[in-house]
């Protein structure tokens, strides 16, 4: 008597579904878009002064005269410059300090209220003190950025290795294994996830330590032009600015999210 078992693979209609799921999550987001930019251009000039708002018509005209002129890649090529580096650094350093601290044992304990502490002090006002040190160049610009991304990218790595299951790595040491077998192992696999996290957090810290630095002291950078736009009363410049970075933000978003992708195909 023999017994046969099946194995069950997904089939045309749940990769449909997916497509359709897709699909729809797409024609949303197009359709609130679509809805929101259209009210705001219609509403602006009509239900409120278009000088305080002013309207997508006029910020799609303004991105397009800075294109031709070249600004537009002039400002935003430093801005992105100084964000991309100061996210590498500070993720880096972050992360590494975090998985030290978490495996330092009592050490940890004498060193994390202090942490928590520089944690506590807003990044903001540190702005000014940078420029003082570095002047409004991009190192000061860079160091901001860190400062407002190491922190997110400790506290992640940090909770990540404290949740690893303690029978992995108790079976490492078992095997005699060393401490970069561990890592390659154990550790990086375990905090994947919370380092893509933070990761897609700090995009938007990232940013705005750029911006913040830019707008305290800087010649160049999409935060220099939402400052030169305020001073000059111009309210299309300050929201052009504005957008440019969103469009940053939503693009090297994106770029996480595939490579999230294509590093938790597991899951």
């Amino acid at each position: 008597m023999s017994s046969k078992s099946k194995v069950v693979t997904p089939g045309p209609r749940s990769s449909r579904r997916g497509e359709a799921g897709n699909t729809a999550i797409w024609l949303g987001r197009i359709a609130v878009f679509i809805v929101t930019v259209g009210l705001w251009e219609l509403l602006s000039g009509r239900a409120f002064n278009s000088f305080w708002v002013s309207k997508p018509s006029l910020i799609i005209k303004r991105i397009y005269d800075m294109t031709v002129d070249g600004d537009l890649w002039f400002h935003m090529s430093v801005t992105l410059q100084e964000s991309i580096v100061g996210l590498l650094i500070g993720m880096v350093g972050g992360t590494l300090l975090g998985i030290l601290i978490s495996f330092s044992g009592i050490f940890q304990k004498w060193i994390y209220p202090y942490v928590m502490a520089l944690y506590s002090l807003p990044r903001v006002s540190l702005a000014p003190l940078f420029i003082v040190w570095f002047g409004i160049g991009m190192s000061s610009k860079i160091l901001m950025v860190v400062a407002m991304v190491i922190f997110v990218a400790f506290y992640n790595a940090y909770e990540g290795v404290r949740n690893i299951d303690k029978d992995l790595l108790d079976m490492m040491s078992t095997f005699k294994g060393r401490w970069n077998h561990k890592l390659k192992w154990v550790v990086f696999p375990s905090i994947t996830v919370w380092i893509l996290t933070s990761l897609r957090l700090n995009i938007g810290m990232a940013l705005i330590g750029s911006v913040i630095a830019e707008l305290v002291g800087a010649n160049r950078g999409l935060g220099f032009y939402i400052s030169y736009s305020s001073n000059m009363l111009d309210t299309t410049g300050i929201f052009t600015g504005l957008v440019l970075i969103m469009i940053i933000a939503v693009v090297l978003e994106q770029i996480i999210i595939q490579l999230e992708r294509r590093l938790l195909k597991y899951r």
